[in-house]
């Protein structure tokens, strides 16, 4: 990169099955306030001279869901954008407006409140075209059984593997004081709950989720002097999948191996499984967590299986946060894992903490089984 991106702030909420009591703009004011407190920064000229957020018109319940939020993230100020995909799509797009010059400083704000809706697949559901595949009922829940399927067959990955990422993630969760899932479970327990579609269990999904997530985003000149602990973004890749599911290979990992390529050229990785302190990946669903570890280069294509039978996910230090299994929102859950990096690399993940972390890969998806990915390298 000729310029050089930071991210200079994080601030979550907690996340949780129903913040009845919240409104989008509390939440997103809570953690808004969080990374102006952290960082002195005003709205305005010399502080943040521009916003980027994350939001969906459908969960927000209203056309124009960042129309809510402009004065708490102090667009009347100056310009907001926003993304409606996942939160690691609005990191890139963030860092996007410093690399390119336009921008110094970036806030970058993203909320859901996946408990408004009366069903979140019935969100999903609209993503589908409305000829073919909404009149049979599809959403995204479907459409990663129909992943989770076809990914089980090539890999050799089994249902009891799966229970253990479960009981690996709740683990590591209870050691996140903003991870909603901390409860632990069995194997057993995990494999008796309900099967929400076949081959998913209730427990190999993660849980309907409310919350928020701010940072703060700066070139090198304004990150050295608004942080001592700068976190540099040194490397970003995205990409599309096809739209009808039938024209993909649901087994593998089309657009997460392009986007991690992309990534790691523009941060000079050349063996990820040998490049990361921190691994945060954004597992939705249990067998995303060795499904995307493949996409991402940490083991051979169909080798996930073997992957979590070596112990893979420990080794790399996957998932510390509790991933996206504990409990993100959809909208964030990419936003979430570089949250993690972040707090990982500046030391301040707490119980959790990876020692000694220089660098550190976060994953983000959206779209039915992955359709869109996103990669953002990280370094201290």
């Amino acid at each position: 990169m000729a310029r050089r991106v930071a991210i200079c702030a994080v601030a979550q909420t907690r996340f949780e099955s129903n913040k009845w009591d919240a409104r989008v703009q509390g939440m997103v004011w809570e953690v808004v306030r969080g990374v102006l407190d952290q960082t002195g920064l005003t709205f305005g000229p010399g502080g943040i001279d521009a916003a980027v957020t994350v939001s969906d018109d459908v969960f927000d319940a209203r056309t124009i869901s960042d129309s809510a939020i402009t004065d708490v993230v102090g667009a009347h100020y100056q310009s907001e954008e926003k993304v409606a995909a996942d939160g690691a799509q609005g990191v890139y797009y963030a860092a996007a407006t410093i690399l390119s010059g336009h921008h110094d400083v970036v806030l970058l704000a993203g909320h859901c409140k996946e408990s408004q809706p009366a069903s979140r697949n019935m969100v999903t559901h609209l993503a589908f075209d409305p000829f073919y595949t909404r009149p049979i009922g599809m959403d995204y829940l479907a459409a990663a059984a129909l992943q989770a399927q076809a990914y089980m067959v090539r890999s050799g990955v089994t249902d009891e593997q799966l229970a253990d990422v479960v009981v690996r993630s709740r683990r590591w969760a209870a050691k996140n004081p903003v991870a909603q899932k901390g409860k632990p479970l069995t194997r057993d327990e995990v494999l008796a709950s309900p099967m929400i579609a076949d081959p998913i269990r209730e427990a190999f999904a993660y849980p309907v989720s409310d919350g928020a997530i701010a940072m703060i985003l700066a070139n090198e000149e304004r990150a050295r002097q608004i942080t001592d602990k700068p976190v540099w973004v040194t490397g970003l890749g995205n990409c599309h999948d096809g739209f009808f599911l039938g024209e993909r290979d649901l087994s593998g990992n089309f657009s997460l191996d392009r986007a991690a390529k992309r990534a790691y050229a523009m941060a000079g990785v050349e063996d990820a499984a040998r490049a990361f302190d921190v691994v945060e990946i954004c597992d939705q669903y249990a067998h995303q967590l060795p499904q995307y570890a493949e996409g991402l280069g940490f083991c051979e294509s169909g080798d996930g299986g073997k992957w979590l039978h070596d112990d893979g996910p420990e080794r790399l230090n996957v998932n510390r946060s509790g991933g996206m299994l504990a409990g993100n929102p959809l909208m964030l859950g990419g936003m979430a894992r570089v949250a993690e990096g972040v707090l990982q690399l500046r030391g301040e993940a707490g119980e959790r903490q990876v020692g000694g972390a220089r660098r550190a890969v976060a994953q983000g998806a959206t779209g039915p089984a992955g359709q869109l990915q996103t990669v953002v390298v990280l370094e201290s």
